[in-house]
């Protein structure tokens, strides 16, 4: 496995497998890997002839200080995970080898930004955007693998391709659960014992407000999803909505052929979860 720090050595790899016309499928994280992450990895590889894998722990995304400082950093145990399904190469830029210059490009995403993650993370995707344009740039990909926990991050990066005209296809890949139901993430090595028996109850939730989605109508669904889950006083959420999920607005009506999802964004204790699941309406 080939391990890059700099930007010329990444694009020299990519642009002689280019050559080659070897496809390349990549990966973009922030490192603190976890099975998730490997499932996404594993796809890249079956589905083309490289793996690229990014680690970096992009501060332009965070707008939150504490968060960023507390964000895990386990780089030699992540390299020693990529090892075990043949990584082809990784790319772990410095915060300088990335912006060496201020940035002040911004993006407008319209109604998909304003809603959900966006209202309460001001500037998050702008920040995701600026990050995510560039990898693409530095690596080349025929195609980037995105997991469906970040599914609003994920309409955004499609918007971006499509705003940009990047040439890669973004493939959306199902959400990994623990066995409990817990949605994999890095943020769940930071909860305590007492929280993370806790946590596999929004999940739960999820599941019974998607089994009621015949019987209530979406208004009065996402009510009572927000109060099963407010009655937990371990549960600080922030936001319950069941959006449609090309537009990501929040449906007022039941429609045939419409796609749904139910979206939660929730504190427990110091860490801050998000899930979805989706609704057959």
């Amino acid at each position: 496995m080939l391990v890059f720090k700099t930007i010329d050595e990444t694009r020299k790899f990519v642009s002689q497998a280019r050559e080659l016309d070897q496809t390349i499928g990549f990966v973009p994280t922030m490192g603190a890997l976890h099975p998730g992450h490997l499932e996404l990895m594993r796809r890249a590889k079956k589905e083309n002839d490289l793996l690229v894998v990014s680690i970096f722990v992009n501060p332009i995304q965070f707008n939150n200080a504490t968060d960023l400082k507390k964000y895990p950093r386990v780089l030699f145990k992540d390299l020693e995970m990529l090892k075990t399904i043949d990584c082809d190469a990784v790319f772990v830029p410095s915060v300088k080898e990335m912006y060496p210059e201020p940035i002040n490009k911004t993006f407008d995403f319209g109604p998909l930004e304003n809603v959900m993650e966006g209202a309460f993370r001001p500037g998050h995707f702008n920040g995701v955007a600026i990050v995510v344009e560039k990898l693409f740039e530095i690596v080349e990909p025929h195609k980037a693998y995105f997991g469906e926990k970040d599914f609003q991050q994920l309409a955004i990066i499609k918007s971006l391709v499509e705003m940009e005209r990047i040439p890669v296809e973004i493939v959306p890949c199902a959400i990994v659960r623990e066995k409990d139901g817990l949605a994999m993430s890095s943020r769940n090595v930071r909860l305590s014992p007492e929280e993370r028996a806790m946590a596999p109850r929004i999940f739960k939730v999820l599941k019974e407000v998607a089994g009621k989605a015949g019987e209530m109508d979406p208004v009065l669904l996402q009510q009572w999803g927000m109060k099963q889950l407010q009655a937990e006083e371990a549960f600080d959420v922030e936001y319950f909505q069941i959006a449609e999920d090309a537009t990501l607005q929040t449906i007022v009506n039941w429609q045939i052929g419409q796609g749904a999802l139910a979206f939660v964004a929730l504190k427990l204790g110091q860490v801050r979860l998000i899930d979805n699941i989706r609704i057959n309406s």
